[in-house]
């Protein structure tokens, strides 16, 4: 019989690192409920068409990435592939346009058929905003500070956010026609992807990873060269404000994101201690998906941030976050052991953590397992402390033991613990 493993592309979070994700997701929680951000948790799949219709039929994404399926009622379903597009869905169906500005965010897993390497799997998990119903280029730069605020929090380091504008509608018509007409007397020198995307998204082509096609692209035109006034003035303003916040920013004209849903302000966050995986967040306006998805005209802005980048970056600056109990409470003998369970469960409720050892091995192996665990203090109960209902209090730095009454157990600890103490 084959033996079953995971899934290629796809990868078990084991406990020794659920640690780094328990951090990335406290401090993000934080951080977006700080700025009145709300939890928003749609589905996993969707129909087919909400992807198509929003991210692009002409995407790498839509043609060659997601996984798409029928389910037993013949309907196209697709595990999402990002996660503004289902947050819109959910913005529309529910009406939350009634309630004015939405601040909304988001995390979880999403799923694209690509090829594994560090920091990206065919299952992979983001963290996301969405700053739908405002114009205003305060919010762009509201959700670069907010993301730039979560990564400094995590103490990540080598940063760089590199920002650009891709205009409107009209103005990346403008420009495409402008990018296909420099690279189309060298098509036959473009990578085979490149000279797929020539017609059917050629803006692709800038972020092509051939050495050719890149040299080929120095000197293609900028869309900064084809802005109209009012897209101009918007992205001055959005560059004026990140110098008024002193966050440091580099013009990429080349920035372009991949999703057709863009426009106006794009932007990234790159870590150079990654190396080709570099951008740990990216996102942009998007005010035109909502009325594509069957809304009013609204405009929107935001970003995701790659949960398994992050950790390799953490990974990098910090051991692995570890659970150490404050207590770990050995046992031996049924009575013993039985009391011991009660014991362990009022002090959890309490508000101890508290590491009870099942193993009913000799009190020698238990007492080293508790040494191990880091706990600050063992607790001791057997035969003879069963039948008087005391415990052996056994600080493990000092190795000073005490015998006390089970019901005089809670005000030893109150003083030593205090002011993690919870009543």
């Amino acid at each position: 019989m084959s033996k079953i493993q995971a899934i290629r592309g796809t990868k078990d979070i084991l406990p020794e690192e659920v640690g780094f994700w328990q951090q990335i997701e406290a401090i993000a929680s934080k951080v977006l409920s700080q700025a009145t951000y709300q939890e928003i948790r749609p589905p996993i799949f969707e129909q087919t068409s909400l992807f198509e219709r929003s991210i692009g039929e002409a995407t790498d994404i839509v043609g060659k990435e997601m996984y798409s399926f029928k389910d037993r009622g013949d309907r196209d379903l697709t595990l999402r592939p990002e996660g503004t597009a289902g947050v819109v869905r959910a913005y529309l169906e529910n009406k939350l346009f009634a309630r004015g500005i939405q601040r909304l965010w988001y995390s979880g897993p999403m799923f694209r058929y690509e090829r594994p390497q560090a920091g990206r799997q065919r299952q992979f998990h983001q963290i996301g905003v969405e700053l739908i119903g405002t114009h205003d280029p305060r919010g762009d730069v509201e959700v670069i500070a907010i993301a730039t605020d979560i990564l400094t929090e995590l103490g990540l380091q080598n940063l760089t956010l590199e920002v650009n504008s891709v205009g409107s509608g009209q103005d990346r018509q403008r420009y495409k026609e402008a990018l296909v007409n420099y690279l189309t007397p060298y098509q036959g020198d473009l990578d085979r992807d490149s000279q797929d995307r020539l017609t059917r998204n050629p803006l692709r082509i800038l972020d092509s990873k051939d050495p050719k096609t890149q040299e080929i692209a120095i000197n293609a035109p900028i869309i900064l060269d084809y802005l109209d006034d009012n897209s101009k003035k918007h992205f001055d303003q959005v560059c004026s404000l990140l110098s008024t916040l002193e966050i440091k920013y580099q013009l990429n004209p080349r920035l372009v994101r991949g999703l057709d849903y863009y426009t106006h302000t794009a932007f990234e966050i790159q870590a150079a201690d990654l190396g080709a995986q570099a951008t740990v967040c990216g996102g942009g306006r998007y005010d035109g998906l909502v009325q594509q998805l069957g809304g009013s005209d609204t405009p929107a802005v935001g970003w995701a941030i790659g949960m398994e980048r992050l950790i390799l970056l953490l990974k990098q600056l910090q051991s692995t976050p570890r659970l150490i109990p404050d207590l770990y409470l050995v046992s031996r003998g049924e009575k013993a052991e039985n009391q011991a369970l009660v014991l362990a469960q009022k002090l959890r409720h309490l508000g101890f953590k508290v590491e009870l050892d099942l193993s009913q091995s000799a009190f020698g192996k238990q007492f080293k397992r508790g040494d191990r665990s880091g706990a600050k203090a063992c607790l001791v109960l057997g035969d003879t402390e069963a039948e008087t209902e005391t415990v052996q209090l056994k600080w493990l730095e000092t190795s000073e033991q005490q015998t006390i009454n089970q019901a005089d157990l809670i005000n030893e600890l109150k003083d030593e613990f205090n002011p993690f103490f919870v009543n």
